[in-house]
């Protein structure tokens, strides 16, 4: 499982360009299973999403596809977890 965060750099004032293109690739994500949350850093950061059923290769990837990060409005940082205990309601996320 990932945390994927997206923080926004100097090239921020583009975003409003490329937000209907990001929000379609955010929705690719959630419709292939692999994104489970999305939201923005606070205050006004950039953005995080939880993902899982991937490896990092392929996400990578995938993030690469993203018209944000391509067009250099965000900048990436990628942290792994491996899961070893979670609340009954997440459990499908522990190994």
């Amino acid at each position: 499982m990932f945390i994927v965060q997206l923080k926004f750099t100097e090239a921020r004032a583009r975003a409003p360009q490329f937000m209907e293109a990001h929000n379609a690739w955010l929705k690719r994500g959630f419709d292939d299973g692999i994104f489970l949350l999305a939201g923005s850093l606070q205050p006004r950061l950039g953005g995080a999403i939880l993902v899982h059923g991937v490896s990092l290769d392929a996400l990578q990837q995938r993030l690469g596809d993203d018209p944000f990060v391509a067009e250099g409005i965000v900048s990436t940082e990628v942290m792994e977890i491996d899961p070893g205990r979670a609340d009954e309601r997440l459990r499908f996320l522990v190994a």
